[in-house]
């Protein structure tokens, strides 16, 4: 994904100002910034949910608007911040959906979809739920579902927009380390946006920040995380240190 001088104004109010930037072909990218910074905005923008005020999107060097819906389906997978209600399906239901691209609404479910389902499933531990009404899960099980509907998807590009809010600790983990695993093992790339700054520096190939609609910082971790970077994001006093048995840097408000 490449954006060229891409903003969104509503009114007089600049929501994203003009931002130029490419967004990696394979890794995991984080996305971080105070709230109503314009991370999700972002992310609706190359998930074609949103149109620029001005300025132009790019994927794979193609205009946006010159994707095909399926074609489009088939390369990217978008998570956002709140899911649509799934009433009355099941969570192989909805993990299959993930497949729609590739098959349509009259196509024929084929064995490798189903094994890309149960793919899915396995990966994100949500096989032992599979007959369960999606509406009947909690919170951490509906957004693992969710996700795996997205892996069954089997795009390129991910975007996840805050796809930890509803975990706690050892499934934001599993999740993190999920997501990097594919991007590895898959050769993808994810853009995910994150609030908890240290898992962004755990998992993270490259960091973006946004403050206030405009880019204010981009890096490799190591080089990210440093206190005058964060405070300038953040508007805290941050410290930083390494983590004693893993190396990566890890950041923390000053008392």
């Amino acid at each position: 994904m490449t954006l060229d001088d891409v903003s969104v104004s509503i009114g007089e109010t600049a929501i994203l100002k003009p931002l130029s930037l490419s967004v990696s072909s394979r890794g995991v990218t984080g996305l971080v910034g105070q709230n109503g910074s314009g991370k999700s905005t972002l992310l609706k923008l190359l998930a074609r949910q949103q149109m620029p005020s001005r300025g132009t999107i790019t994927f794979d060097g193609k205009p946006l608007h010159a994707w095909r819906d399926r074609e489009f389906a088939r390369a990217v997978a978008f998570l956002p911040q709140h899911t649509p209600l799934a009433t009355g399906l099941t969570v192989r239901e909805l993990v299959s959906l993930g497949r729609y691209p590739w098959h349509g609404a009259l196509g024929r479910f084929s064995d490798a979809d189903r094994q890309k389902v149960d793919e899915a499933m396995s990966l994100t531990s949500t096989a032992g739920v599979s007959e369960r009404f999606v509406d009947t899960l909690s919170g951490g099980e509906r957004q693992r579902a969710w996700l795996a509907m997205l892996i069954a998807q089997d795009a390129r590009l991910l975007l996840l927009d805050e796809p930890l809010s509803a975990l706690d600790v050892a499934h934001q983990l599993s999740v993190m380390a999920l997501v990097r695993r594919l991007t590895l093992e898959r050769d993808l790339a994810a853009l995910i946006v994150l609030h908890d700054i240290n898992l962004a520096a755990r998992y993270c190939d490259e960091i973006i920040a946004l403050k206030n609609g405009a880019l204010v910082a981009r890096g490799a971790p190591g080089d990210f995380m440093t206190p005058a970077r964060l405070e300038e994001i953040y508007d805290v006093e941050m410290d930083v240190f390494r983590h004693p048995e893993m190396g990566v840097p890890v950041a923390y408000v000053r008392s």
